[in-house]
């Protein structure tokens, strides 16, 4: 797997500039100029098509990231219909 400074060569912006900008596009599904406009707002000047590269160039490796740090749902089930038997008697619990 590509290392954090292999990763970001060649970049003029710093990772943490791409890494949120990447993640203002997949998590809030802003387009890239509402992204762009968010940033000049804080004083940060990057093009929209700039943001369309790093997302289409950073995303696929974040969701494998995330993927591989995901721990799984567990052993929790939840069931919204449940039958129970009480004095020998079986009840429907809703």
């Amino acid at each position: 797997m590509k290392t954090t400074s292999r990763l970001y060569k060649r970049h003029r912006f710093p990772p943490e500039i791409i890494q949120y900008t990447v993640w203002l596009y997949y998590r809030f599904n802003l387009s890239h100029r509402d992204i762009e406009d968010l940033l000049s707002e804080r004083g940060i000047e990057v093009s929209y098509e700039s943001i369309r590269c790093w997302c289409n160039k950073f995303g696929a490796y974040y969701a494998c990231r995330l993927k591989r740090r995901h721990q799984g749902y567990g052993d929790t089930l939840f069931l919204d219909e449940v039958f129970v038997k009480i004095q020998g008697r079986q009840y429907y619990l809703w």
